[in-house]
Formats: C-alpha cells, sequence, structure tokens
C-alpha cells in the first residue's frame, strides 16, 4: 500500500501499558454471543471472558498512555493504523451524507494485554473489537503478527482490511443497524439469530470493501498484491477455516462471520461496487 504519505488521524487513543482488572465471566444470550464473535473471528479461545451492556462488542521506543515502554516494534503499525483510520474518515462522511446520516468519527484505543470499553473489559486474545456504547475500536497491535504467523494472512493491506471491517461496524451503528439487529435477534431462536448475526458481520466485510473502492478511486494507494491481501485475510479468518484448522468438523449452524467464501464475496462486492446499496446481506430477514 502506498500510506506513507498519508493523514494521520488524531483519534488514536493509546491504551499501551495501562493495566485493568480481569474480566468477569461471561454469561450467556447476547453477551455470550459477543463473546463468540469475536473469538471465531480471530482465532481466539472460546472461553475468554467478558462482561459488560447486551449491545456490547459486535518510533522508536514509544511509551503507552501509562508512560510505561511498549514495543518499539509496533512504533510503524501505530503510524500505519493511523493512516488508516484517517482515510476511513475521509472516505465514509459523503458517503452517509446522502442517506441523511452524519459521520460522527470513532476512536481507535490502542492497547496490550486486556483494555476496559464501556462494553466491558476485554483481553487481548479475542482480538480487534468495536464497541458501539462508546463508538470506539480496540486493536492491539500485536494481533497483525498473529494475522501474519497464525492465520497466514500477511501484508499492510491484510492489517488495513481489519481496521475497515471494525470501522464498518460504526457505520453499522450510525446507520441504525447494530440496534435493530440487537431488536430482532431478541425475537428469534438462538440459530435465527446466529444466521443474523453472520448477515451483520459479512456488512461489515462488504463495508470494508467500500472504504478499499474509495481508497484507490480517489487516492491510488493499492498497489500490485494489495487486493489479494485482503482476500486472503478474509478467507483465513472465515468460519469454516478456523473450524477445519482447529481440528474439528466443519458446522454451519454455528458460523457467527461467515464462511471463507461468504467472506471473500462480500468484501469483494464492497470493493468493486462501492455503495452502501451493495452491502444488503440483511435481504430478506425482515
Amino acid at each position: 500500500m502506498r500510506w506513507q504519505g498519508g493523514r494521520r488521524s488524531s483519534n488514536i487513543e493509546d491504551r499501551r501499558g495501562m493495566g485493568v482488572g480481569r474480566p468477569l465471566v461471561a454469561g450467556g444470550g447476547a453477551v455470550g454471543l459477543v463473546v463468540a464473535l469475536l473469538v471465531m473471528l480471530f482465532g481466539g479461545d472460546p472461553s475468554v471472558v467478558l462482561s459488560g451492556d447486551p449491545q456490547g462488542p459486535s518510533g522508536g521506543v514509544g511509551t503507552g498512555g501509562s508512560g510505561q515502554l511498549v514495543d518499539p516494534a509496533q512504533a510503524q503499525l501505530q503510524d500505519f493504523v493511523s493512516v488508516i483510520l484517517a482515510d476511513t474518515e475521509d472516505t465514509w462522511p459523503r458517503l452517509l451524507e446522502p442517506l441523511g446520516v452524519r459521520y460522527a468519527e470513532p476512536r481507535l484505543v490502542l492497547f496490550s494485554d486486556a483494555v476496559q470499553s464501556a462494553c466491558g473489559v476485554q483481553e487481548s486474545a479475542v482480538g480487534p473489537f468495536y464497541c458501539p456504547l462508546d463508538q470506539r475500536v480496540y486493536l492491539d497491535l500485536g494481533f497483525f503478527r498473529e494475522l501474519d504467523r497464525r492465520f497466514g494472512a500477511p501484508g499492510d493491506f491484510a492489517q488495513a482490511y481489519v481496521v475497515a471491517h471494525e470501522v464498518g461496524h460504526h457505520v453499522q451503528n450510525l446507520l441504525g443497524i447494530a440496534e435493530r439487529v440487537h431488536s430482532m435477534r431478541g425475537r428469534m431462536s438462538p440459530a435465527q439469530a446466529n444466521a443474523l448475526s453472520v448477515r451483520q458481520e459479512l456488512q461489515a466485510d462488504c463495508f470494508a470493501g467500500i472504504w478499499a473502492h474509495h481508497a484507490q478511486k480517489q487516492r491510488q494507494v493499492l498497489e500490485q498484491g494489495d487486493v489479494e491481501e485482503g482476500l486472503r485475510a478474509a478467507t483465513a479468518i472465515g468460519d469454516d477455516t478456523l473450524q477445519r484448522r482447529a481440528g474439528g468438523h466443519v458446522v454451519p449452524e454455528s458460523f457467527t462471520h461467515g464462511s471463507s467464501a461468504q467472506r471473500v464475496e462480500w468484501f469483494r462486492r464492497g470493493l468493486e461496487q462501492g455503495t452502501v446499496e451493495a452491502c444488503d446481506t440483511f435481504r430478506g430477514t425482515e
């Protein structure tokens, strides 16, 4: 990606090195589903715990917010995610304005080990997540190492895809989609609610593709091989791929984010068409 000359976002909140209390054991219902969504997306341990509201999550030697030393290898990654976040800030306002929605910029919180959010205390093992209650994306930069080594999805565009996916959840929140999904799930069977959550995650993939479409069209940030990196990342974190990697059988009824093929399909649709209308993954569910 051609990102080095890009604008840096002012919406980065660095909490690396700041300690938090241990998370509480997650209950069932929506909170338990949120844990499953995050864990299945990023390959963590499903026993990772979370507490919070039922609408919770869908250079040189630097220092974190506490002033403690943080990994110097993360300096460039911090710079990178700041540029990607800024690019999403430049993309989404003009796409949402015709829909009558004002784009409120989310903040991106960098953390290590664990973090306190409005959706509860979250450990790094769950991977990046978005909390609609405080409109923040939470990211431990160490996840990018896992994306490369554990999931076999290296490259800066694969990393950008992760950030854009979480920002996609923020867009869903602004459009009222997240709230409608939460309401609909309360009237459904567990299987139906699970399937609806898959549609929500696939739409976030499609929204990530929309960002990539406009980033390339307006600013020519993509280089040869970048799209393949994004598709490889979408494939690597498909539910069926994760289940096979875990040595188990593929159980579509337990999917939380969609199969690799579905994730690739919706990311590609957003990338090719670049419109919110192209990302209606919920058609036929109401």
